[in-house]
């Protein structure tokens, strides 16, 4: 839902003329420069007007944050394997191929289905894949730029994320929250696959 209300909201900015959007992307430039230090100063705020040491706990966090990123590990090791053999046998070319009678009477690019198919599994990955779509001779504005890019914004890396936050507090059963997760993905890509064709 919080897609498509972004989505909806996106749309003013879709048929507002070039000026309107440049002002809107130089104040969105200058929010998003001055949050992250507003937001520090008012934790200092905080912690100075509660007589916290500030710096103590800051040195505490980091320790903490730094035994949770080597008992992690294991996890990352396992789930960029995994993704590196998928793209590395060709199977995601193999998909791809045999995905795409399917893929071309709709009107949807079959450059896409690598993004739909790594996103769940690595962001990083996801990315990369991302910047040769953007790189390639057909560019940013294409088809398949503009869907890849909205995929990559409404989409979330959930076996990455189950890996890294589940391992860090030692949860080994997911449960519910894996089918959960890939069906709210599922939500994501077809939703930028339909707004990106209406849109563009």
């Amino acid at each position: 839902m919080s897609q498509l209300l972004l989505v909806a909201q996106a749309a003013p900015v879709v048929a507002a003329g070039p000026e309107t959007r440049s002002l809107l992307a130089e104040l969105a430039s200058g929010v998003g420069a001055w949050t992250i230090p507003l937001c520090i100063g008012a934790i200092l705020l905080h912690g100075a007007v509660k007589k916290v040491r500030v710096y103590e706990v800051f040195v505490e966090g980091a320790k903490e944050g730094f035994e949770i990123g080597v008992r992690i590990i294991p996890f990352l090791v396992a789930i960029l394997v995994v993704v590196g053999l998928f793209r590395g046998s060709g199977a995601m070319d193999g998909l791809a191929a045999l995905l795409a009678p399917v893929l071309d009477p709709l009107g949807v690019p079959v450059d896409i289905l690598p993004m739909a198919v790594i996103r769940p599994l690595s962001g990083g990955a996801a990315q990369g894949y991302l910047a040769d779509v953007l790189n390639s001779p057909a560019g940013p504005d294409s088809l398949a730029g503009r869907m890849v890019s909205v995929m990559s914004g409404s989409t979330e890396t959930t076996f990455y994320v189950l890996a890294v936050y589940f391992g860090s507090v030692g949860v080994r059963r997911a449960r519910h929250a894996l089918p959960a997760a890939l069906l709210a993905d599922a939500a994501g890509l077809i939703a930028a696959i339909v707004f990106t064709l209406l849109f563009f």
